[in-house]
């Protein structure tokens, strides 16, 4: 008999391999009518792992046909999918329109299924190269927000030659789990009531119960990204989600990453850090130790700042663009 999604356990790391075919994403029908057709129609890449979602908005002017267009993946955090960046993208196109943006549904989320493997960063990497092979890019600027900020700096790290530049946005990856309480460590590591695991990391990101605005439904049909309201249709649509995010928080890199954003700093790879003044999750600190001292901080916003403010967000980043620009005027590394 199959599992109920919220019974659903994903193998941890150092499981032996799995036959278990992954849990399929919901159609793209049942997205759309919940939340219309904001994005771009849905693309997918098919891989060993699963097939996954994503959304190409190409470049709004040509430019020289004997040039190759930059190319922006941007990678989103834990629970809220690929359009919960929509507005960052749709804000940087209109300072860039020769850029190619490419927005994609980590696993377990939107519209991309869930392996069932342990959910380590390594998994989301090979997404990630899958990606880029389908796209037929050799390199792009990446911009990570939250645990995508995560998955940038590991990406970076070990796909040096792919990366031309990466944006950190209020990046996971650097808390320490040792600054938990004994209880929520022993949640992490495993191995007692996984129905009690699965609540406190859904509590932990949510800072309490999940609570949906009442007028979500108005404020959608004004084409705004109601972030409680994605949240609430994955957990009640995609069979794999509540999983997908408890490997995450455990397994993906959310916690005790620093080696990773010390190597990804080495690299000597253009960086930029954006946090919110009031976010908990990282500090320009945590950053600064670790090597990424180009760091931005928009005051009077937390974690969400990546969608509370979009226009200061947006103009960090295309100043760091044209900066770097500018320091490479001969062009940067393109394929």
């Amino acid at each position: 008999m199959p599992l109920f999604p919220e019974e659903l356990v994903l193998p941890r790391p150092g499981a032996g391999p799995s036959t278990r075919c992954p849990i399929p994403a919901p159609p793209e029908s049942s997205f759309t009518e919940t939340f219309g057709a904001l994005l771009p129609p849905t693309k997918y890449v098919n891989t060993s792992n699963g097939k996954a979602a994503y959304y190409d908005i190409s470049p709004s002017l040509s430019g020289s046909s004997t040039t190759t267009p930059d190319r922006v993946l941007l990678i989103h955090g834990v629970q809220t999918p690929a359009l919960g960046l929509l507005p960052l993208s749709r804000a940087l196109q209109d300072s860039f329109p020769h850029r190619h943006f490419v927005l994609f549904d980590l696993w377990g989320h939107g519209l991309s299924d869930t392996p069932f493997l342990p959910h380590e960063s390594s998994l989301f990497h090979q997404l990630i190269d899958a990606l880029f092979k389908q796209l037929e890019w050799t390199s792009a600027h990446l911009i990570g927000f939250s645990f995508g900020g995560a998955l940038t700096a590991g990406y970076t790290a070990s796909r040096t030659l792919r990366v031309e530049s990466f944006t950190l946005i209020a990046p996971a990856g650097l808390m320490r789990s040792s600054e938990l309480a004994p209880e929520e460590q022993g949640h992490m590591r495993g191995g007692g009531d996984e129905s009690v695991a699965r609540k406190w990391v859904h509590n932990w990101l949510n800072g309490g119960e999940l609570v949906v605005p009442a007028d979500w439904k108005e404020r959608v049909a004004k084409g705004e990204v109601v972030a409680p309201a994605l949240r609430e249709w994955q957990l009640r649509e995609h069979g794999g989600h509540v999983a997908s995010v408890v490997g995450m928080i455990r397994d993906g890199g959310a916690f005790d990453d620093h080696a990773t954003f010390v190597e990804a700093a080495r690299t000597g790879i253009p960086s930029l850090a954006i946090l919110g003044g009031l976010d908990n999750i990282c500090s320009s600190q945590d950053l600064k130790d670790v090597g990424i001292t180009n760091v931005a901080i928009v005051p009077e916003v937390g974690h969400e700042v990546v969608r509370q403010r979009v226009p200061e967000v947006a103009t960090l980043i295309s100043e760091f663009w044209k900066t770097m620009d500018h320091a490479n005027s001969r062009g940067i590394r393109k394929s």
